[in-house]
C-alpha cells in the first residue's frame, strides 16, 4: 500500500490548495493544476519494476457478452495452429464462466463477476453454493491465489457493455504504475474509439472482479453491443486493445523504458438508479434522450437525467458536475442501475522500465 504524503497544487493564478500526493502516482481533481517540486521530481523518476512473467486473457464472465467469448476462441485456435510461439509472452486463455457461455446467458445461478472477493472465494462450498462461487473458487485456484505471491502477473477480463462508453479500461488502483502504463499507451494507440481509464479505488480484498486475482489486471469493456450478439467492429476494438497490452509487455519485459507523465482517467463515485414507484418498486421513468449514448459526458445542475412514462423531465439536482457511464446498460436493471457517476482525474505517473536481475 502506498504510502501518503501532503502535497500543494498552485491553481493559477496564485491559489495554494492542499491535496493528498501518493508514492506512487499524483491524483490532480482538475487538469487545470499545476504542480510543485514534489510532482516535478516524481515526474522525472524512474521506477524499476519486476517483468510480466504470465498473462491470462479471460473471456465469457458474463455468457452473453461475446466479443470476449469469441476472441478467447480466436485465441486457442492460433495457439493450436502456431503453439507457444503465437505470442511473444507466455499468454494462458480462458473461458471463465462455460456453461453461462453455453446457454448465452449472463449468469446461471449469480453473477460472477461479483463473486472474487476475499470473503467469497474463501466461502464454504456446500450442496447449495450456486454455481459462479464454485466456479470462482476453481479460477481462483488456476490463476491466483488472490493476494499471493503465486497469483498470476496480469488478468485481461473481457466485457461487453450495452452502453455507448467505446473502450474502457477498468481497474481498481491509482497506484499500479504498470496497470496505468497499459492503459495510458493503448489511450495513445487506438484511435477509432474513445479510450477511457476508469479507477474503482477499492480495497483489493473487498474487489469482487475476477481482474482482482492477479497482481496486476484490468477489465476491457468494449460496447455498444447487445448482449448475445457479436459486431465485427466492436469485437476488432477489443482484439485491438489485447494485441496491445501483449504488445506493451513484451517491450517493457525487453527493456523499452516508458515515460511517466500526466494521463486522464475516472474515478468511480456513486451509482444512481431509476425512478420507481415506491409501493411495487416498478419504474417510472426511463433515460432521458439527451443523456441516452453520451457516456462519460459531464452532468451539470439541471441537466435532463430521465423522462417519465407521463412526460416529465426529472433533471440532474446535484452541485457539483459529473460524468455519467454505463448509461442504460441492460444487466443492470437487476441491480437498480440507471448509470454510474465518476469524476474527471489526472493522474500523474512515473516513467517505468523492468528490473535487471
Amino acid at each position: 500500500m502506498s504510502q501518503q504524503n501532503t502535497g500543494f497544487m498552485r491553481e493559477l493564478p496564485g491559489q495554494w490548495k492542499s491535496v493528498s500526493v501518493t508514492s506512487s502516482s499524483c491524483v490532480k481533481d482538475d487538469p487545470g493544476l499545476v504542480t510543485e517540486d514534489e510532482v516535478e521530481k516524481e515526474e522525472m523518476a524512474s521506477a524499476f519494476l519486476p517483468a510480466l512473467g504470465r498473462l491470462a486473457i479471460c473471456g465469457g464472465t458474463h455468457g452473453n457478452e461475446l466479443s470476449g467469448v469469441y476472441l478467447v476462441q480466436e485465441m486457442e485456435r492460433q495457439r493450436k495452429e502456431k503453439g507457444d510461439s503465437a505470442w511473444p509472452i507466455p499468454v494462458t486463455t480462458v473461458l471463465s464462466n462455460p456453461r453461462a457461455v453455453k446457454e448465452c446467458r449472463r449468469y446461471i445461478d449469480t453473477d460472477m463477476n461479483r463473486c472474487f472477493s476475499r470473503a467469497t472465494l474463501s466461502s464454504p462450498i456446500t450442496d447449495s453454493s450456486p454455481y459462479e462461487v464454485r466456479r470462482a473458487q476453481e479460477l481462483n485456484n488456476l490463476l491466483g491465489p488472490k493476494e499471493s505471491a503465486d497469483a498470476i502477473d496480469m488478468i485481461c477480463d473481457l466485457h461487453n457493455t450495452t452502453s455507448n462508453m467505446g473502450l474502457t479500461l477498468i481497474h481498481y488502483t491509482s497506484s499500479d504504475w504498470l496497470t496505468l502504463h497499459i492503459c495510458k499507451y493503448l489511450q495513445t494507440k487506438i484511435t477509432k474509439v474513445p479510450v477511457r481509464v476508469l479507477v474503482l479505488d477499492f480495497q483489493i480484498s473487498d474487489a469482487y472482479n475476477l481482474e482482482s486475482v492477479s497482481k496486476h489486471g484490468i477489465t476491457i469493456e468494449v460496447g455498444p453491443q447487445p448482449h448475445g450478439v457479436v459486431r465485427a467492429d466492436i469485437y476488432f476494438i477489443m482484439k485491438e486493445a489485447v494485441d496491445l497490452t501483449i504488445d506493451w509487455i513484451h517491450k517493457f519485459n525487453s527493456g523499452t523504458v516508458f515515460e511517466g507523465g500526466d494521463m486522464e482517467a475516472f474515478k468511480f463515485i456513486k451509482s444512481i438508479d431509476y425512478p420507481r414507484d415506491p409501493e411495487t418498486r416498478t419504474l417510472t421513468a426511463a433515460i432521458h434522450p439527451q443523456l441516452q449514448d453520451r457516456d462519460f459526458c459531464l452532468l451539470k445542475q439541471g441537466d435532463p437525467l430521465f423522462l417519465s412514462f407521463s412526460g416529465e423531465t426529472v433533471k440532474y439536482e446535484e452541485e457539483e458536475p459529473l460524468h455519467p457511464f454505463f448509461i442504460n446498460e441492460c444487466a443492470y436493471y437487476e441491480k437498480g442501475i440507471a448509470f454510474h457517476l465518476a469524476k474527471k482525474l489526472t493522474l500523474t505517473i512515473p516513467t517505468v522500465q523492468v528490473q535487471k536481475h
